[in-house]
């Protein structure tokens, strides 16, 4: 009994040591490279969300599937600051996935652009607008680089926004108004904010601080889909679009504490903003997104000590690809070690943490010993 405990124990030993080398690629994170002077920026944690294969929306709803959930919330003309209210509907959310795991591009299985639809109805309900927004369920998102593959509408009167949010003074917003394009003069401007205390101090007007920035884009962002990027740093904020840095900010108006993730389209009828309503229903389609970025959660900090024990390894660390919307760590062999990654096989869901592959390890190295 002795020599098989002890055994046993050695066993174990080894099997920790072996652990204890590079476990698999990215396992200390994914970086990015960013100005200014080509700063290396690695993150630990990852949510990847392949919206042209994902469906959030069919079947019974259920909170939080995949990372995200259907936002369902009315809010007054007043609380709105416009003629209409808005009333968020999970109906207005469609999934428009395509079947074939290896195909990106093209039409969904219900027409149209496959994707994440999000649709704003041009008919007014009890004096709102009906519209659509999607939430990340956990306030855990703190500095990261986090990205969205986006076809917007090119039906005027509706704000289309990517965005990271806390509260209305710590909010990172990219927004398109849909009213602002001409296609006669290509002029497509995206709309770049830091919604902080001194834009409240200005009647939530951020364009009367240095947090705002109009830039006219150098493409028509309604008839394909783009990379929108926001690169939210401790000391400062960058934009991209497609891999080109549209405008850094820094200052007071950057955040300081974590928040979530938030894609939305909407109207109000506010003529210095969304304009609108639409004259007819509008679709702004997501076809993914991707975040890299610290978690302010404890126990994913402790993870992540745990699974990183040689940052300088050579595949320790793995270096995130710019404008990529065929390329998924989670799609990867042994890439999101002790992350967590959704996929759709044979219509259910599969969750890959790192934690219970190591408890069936330990099973089958005690199992070999006679344990």
């Amino acid at each position: 009994m002795l020599y098989g405990t002890m055994t046993s124990l050695r066993s174990l030993t080894s099997f920790s040591i072996l652990l204890g080398f590079v476990l698999a690629d990215c396992e200390c994170g994914y970086s990015i490279t960013t100005s200014p002077g080509d700063t290396k920026y690695v993150f630990t944690d990852l949510l990847e969300s392949d919206f042209v294969h994902l469906d959030l929306t069919d079947g019974p709803p259920e909170y939080g599937k995949y990372g995200w959930a259907p936002q369902e919330f009315d809010m007054s003309s007043d609380v709105a600051r416009g003629p209409y209210g808005e009333s968020f509907s999970l109906q207005n959310v469609v999934s428009n996935t395509i079947a074939d795991a290896q195909t990106f591009e093209g039409s969904g299985s219900k027409g149209g652009d496959a994707g994440l639809n999000l649709v704003v109805k041009s008919e007014i309900d009890n004096g709102m607008v009906t519209s659509a927004d999607i939430s990340t369920t956990v306030l855990q998102y703190y500095h990261g680089t986090f990205r969205a593959g986006i076809k917007v509408t090119d039906i005027p009167g509706t704000c289309s926004a990517f965005f990271w949010y806390m509260n209305d003074t710590q909010e990172i917003d990219i927004e398109f108004l849909s009213s602002e394009f001409n296609k006669s003069n290509n002029t497509f401007p995206v709309n770049l904010v830091l919604q902080s205390k001194e834009s409240k101090d200005a009647g939530f007007d951020a364009s009367k601080t240095d947090g705002f920035k109009k830039v006219n884009l150098a493409f028509d962002p309604t008839t394909e889909f783009h990379e929108y990027r926001i690169d939210f740093l401790s000391d400062r904020v960058l934009f991209y679009a497609d891999a080109e840095l549209l405008t850094e900010m820094n200052g007071t108006g950057v955040p300081s504490t974590p928040g979530n993730l938030q894609l939305s389209h909407w109207s109000n009828g506010n003529t210095g903003w969304s304009q609108g309503p639409p004259k007819e229903d509008a679709t702004t389609t997501v076809s993914y997104v991707k975040a890299y970025f610290n978690s302010s959660l404890e126990s994913r900090q402790q993870d992540y000590r745990i699974r990183c024990k040689d940052p300088s390894a050579p595949t320790a660390v793995c270096a995130v690809p710019d404008n990529n919307a065929t390329f998924f760590f989670s799609n990867m062999q042994n890439m999101t070690i002790n992350q967590t990654s959704y996929h759709e096989n044979s219509g259910g869901r599969t969750r890959q943490w790192w934690l219970p592959l190591f408890a069936a390890a330990l099973g089958t190295c005690a199992w070999l010993v006679g344990l």
